[in-house]
C-alpha cells in the first residue's frame, strides 16, 4: 500500500509538472508574462492618476468635503462648457480629416518617387512632426502676430487687408486647426507610406490589365488594403488631437472670449489658474466618454472586417 501511494504521489507530481510545462509552452501565456511588466507600469502610471482624478472631481473647491456629482451638474449648466465641447469636437474632427487627406496624398507622392530619392523626401517631410509642438506653435504665433505678421505683410503687398489671425473667433479657430494639421500630417504620411509598401504590386497590375483608371485602382485596391491602418491612425490621432494642450495654449490661450478652448486648456484655466482643482478634474474627465465612444465604433469596424476576412 505504501508503494502504491508513493507511486501515485510521484505520478501526480509528474502530471502537475507536465501541465505546468504545457501551460508555459502556450504562446498566449508567454505573451502575457512578457507583457506583464508593461501592464503593471500602465496600472501605476495611468490607472492610479485616473482614479485619483475621479476622486478629486467629487470634492468641493477647497477639497475638504465630498460633493458627489455636483461639479458635473454645475458644468452642464454653464454655456462655456458646451462651447468647449463644440470647439473640441470641431478642432479634433476637422484636423484629423485634413491630416488624413493630406497624409494620404503626400504618401502617394513619396511612394512614386524612385527609391534613392525617398529617404531625402521622408526626412524633410517629417520635420514638422519631429520638432516639439510648443516650439513649432511659437514660430506660427510669430507668423500670426497682429502687428508684424509675415502673412499679413504678404497680403498687404498683394493689395489685401490684414487678417486678425488670433484676434477673431473664426480666424483663431482656423489658425489652431491649421497648426495642428501642419504638425500632424507627417505622422499620417509615414504610416500610410508604410501601408502602401505592403500592398502587392500584382493587384495593381491585375487592375491595370482589367482597364482600371488610377482613381479606380485607389478606390478598389489601395483603400481596401489600407483600411485598417487608416482607421487605427485616425483613432490614435483623434485621441491625441482631442487631448491637445500646447497648440491652443501657446497660440490663443483659449481666447478670444474662451471660443478656442479645448478640454485640456479649459481644465487648466479652471483648475490651475482659477484654483478650482476639483472642477478642473471634472472638465478633463469629460474627454473619456467621448473618446471611448469613438474608439468603440472604430475598433468594432476593424474587428468586423477582420472576422469577414
Amino acid at each position: 500500500m505504501a508503494d502504491i501511494a508513493a507511486r501515485g504521489a510521484v505520478r501526480a507530481t509528474g502530471d502537475n509538472r507536465s501541465s505546468l510545462h504545457k501551460l508555459m509552452q502556450r504562446k498566449s501565456t508567454i505573451a502575457f508574462l512578457m507583457a506583464l511588466p508593461l501592464i503593471l507600469l500602465i496600472l501605476v502610471l495611468v490607472a492610479y492618476p485616473a482614479g485619483y482624478a475621479v476622486y478629486l472631481a467629487m470634492l468641493n473647491k477647497g477639497m475638504t468635503r465630498f460633493v458627489g456629482y455636483d461639479n458635473f451638474t454645475f458644468l452642464f449648466g454653464r454655456e462655456t462648457f458646451w462651447m468647449v465641447v463644440y470647439q473640441s469636437c470641431l478642432f479634433a474632427i476637422t484636423a484629423v480629416i485634413f491630416k488624413a487627406i493630406i497624409g494620404f496624398v503626400v504618401a502617394h507622392f513619396v511612394h512614386n518617387i524612385p527609391t534613392k530619392g525617398q529617404r531625402k523626401w521622408r526626412g524633410m517631410l517629417l520635420v514638422p512632426w519631429v520638432i516639439p509642438p510648443a516650439m513649432s506653435t511659437l514660430a506660427w504665433l510669430w507668423l500670426f502676430d497682429p502687428s508684424y505678421s509675415a502673412f499679413n505683410w504678404i497680403l498687404n503687398n498683394l493689395g489685401f487687408d490684414s487678417i486678425p489671425w488670433v484676434g477673431e473667433t473664426g480666424w483663431a479657430r482656423f489658425s489652431v486647426i491649421l497648426v495642428n494639421v501642419w504638425i500632424g500630417s507627417p505622422f499620417f504620411m509615414i504610416m500610410y507610406l508604410a501601408a502602401l509598401k505592403s500592398v502587392p504590386e500584382q493587384l495593381y497590375e491585375a487592375a491595370s490589365i482589367d482597364g482600371a483608371t488610377w482613381w479606380q485602382r485607389i478606390w478598389y485596391v489601395t483603400l481596401p488594403m489600407m483600411r485598417n491602418i487608416i482607421a487605427i491612425t485616425a483613432l490614435f490621432s483623434l485621441i491625441v488631437t482631442f487631448a491637445n494642450f500646447d497648440i491652443v495654449r501657446v497660440l490663443t490661450k483659449g481666447d478670444p472670449l474662451n471660443t478656442t478652448h479645448v478640454f485640456a486648456t479649459w481644465a487648466f484655466r479652471v483648475g490651475i489658474e482659477s484654483g478650482d482643482i476639483p472642477l478642473g478634474a471634472s472638465v478633463s474627465l469629460f474627454m473619456v466618454p467621448i473618446l471611448a465612444v469613438a474608439a468603440t465604433f472604430i475598433l468594432r469596424d476593424i474587428t468586423k472586417r477582420g472576422s469577414e476576412v
